[in-house]
């Protein structure tokens, strides 16, 4: 009768077999029997790519070592995320995985189930050699009752899951916040701000200066070294005068609709209409009594010289009480000045320039 082989690939010699190299296959046997007990083996995966084999048992004709045979297995030097196989499928297998390879390593027997060790993390893996359906199953995680831990290396603790109940809160000079509420841990680390004003500084790279120049009494009104903040129009008061190096003004063009040309005097300071039909200018929304506003208006006359007619609002006041007569050729430019202080009771008018184009 021939040798047989048994689990790892050892041989079991048969009666009357191996003559003369019975002491060299007992050898081996029990170097395969060592591995499988306590082995510790590099796998090293240079050149291996995507995949690799990883021989449990040789399946030749006597007994031989394998990497597979190892009871702890040290992946290294990969070039990529691995697949590593184990073979065969046949084979009841318990690791302890470890992974410094630089790339994630999955360990696979069949179809059943696999299991990926990240780099630089550890498993402990079962392998149930059931064929071509064979699953490795990460029993990692099954040990979790392992009862008072009273001293632990400070650089190895990794908490996971779970929860922690039944301590006390972390002092502050131990780097905790001495409570267990978020009220009373600001109070403890001496912050006086909500939760939700904090959150509103998120993002913030300004220093503690910047802090105090916020503050103004009379919300959209300025005051010495503070910030100007505008109302709730969107509105700024300066309480003093303003010195600005460039002034600015928004131009923007207003078109007559069924005859009516409305001047949101909100949105600029000054406007530009070009005449499409005779129409009537209305000055919407003019800042309320005490408040002097004024705006400049141009007015372009159409390309054919159609000379349409403008209606002023009966509420502008002109010089001798005389209204402006307007160009009437093609594309002239007239330009105009309104202003009020009465919140519009009253514009008082003037013709700026006459045929500018």
């Amino acid at each position: 009768m021939a040798s047989s082989y048994g689990q790892g690939g050892v041989e079991l010699i048969a009666t009357g077999e191996k003559s003369g190299s019975w002491g060299d296959v007992t050898n081996i046997n029990l170097q395969i029997l060592a591995r499988m007990a306590s082995g510790v083996i590099t796998v090293d995966l240079t050149g291996s790519g995507a995949t690799y084999t990883l021989e449990t048992d040789t399946g030749g004709a006597t007994a031989a070592l394998s990497e597979g045979q190892g009871k702890v297995l040290v992946f290294t030097s990969a070039d990529e995320a691995c697949t590593v196989t184990i073979s065969p499928n046949s084979e009841q297998r318990l690791y302890a995985a470890i992974n410094t390879s630089g790339y994630s390593v999955t360990l696979t027997q069949g179809s059943g189930g696999d299991v990926t060790v990240l780099n630089n993390k550890n498993a402990f893996v079962y392998c149930d050699g059931a064929g071509s359906g064979a699953a490795v199953t990460d029993i990692t995680s099954a040990l979790t009752s392992l009862g008072t831990m009273s001293t632990q290396d400070a650089s190895s603790v990794n908490i996971t899951g779970g929860a922690i109940a039944g301590i006390t809160d972390l002092a502050v000079a131990d780097g905790g916040t001495g409570a267990s509420d978020a009220a009373t841990a600001l109070i403890n680390l001496g912050l006086t701000s909500t939760a939700a004003e904090i959150n509103t500084l998120d993002g913030y790279t300004g220093d503690v200066d910047d802090f105090n120049t916020v503050p103004v009494t009379t919300l959209g009104t300025s005051e010495a070294s503070k910030v100007v903040t505008a109302d709730a129009n969107g509105d700024v008061n300066l309480s003093q005068e303003l010195k600005a190096k460039s002034y600015n003004e928004t131009f923007l063009t207003a078109n007559s609709t069924s005859n009516t040309t409305t001047l949101d005097l909100e949105a600029a300071n000054v406007f530009t209409t070009t005449l499409t039909e005779a129409t009537t200018l209305v000055f919407s929304n003019p800042p309320s009594t005490g408040t002097a506003y004024s705006f400049t208006l141009k007015i372009v006359q159409d390309a054919s010289a159609s000379g349409y007619a403008v209606t002023f609002p009966a509420a502008v006041d002109w010089p001798a009480g005389l209204a402006p007569i307007l160009s009437t050729a093609a594309s002239a430019v007239d330009m105009l000045v309104f202003m009020t202080h009465d919140g519009g009771t009253t514009w008082y008018g003037f013709f700026a320039g006459k045929g500018m184009a």
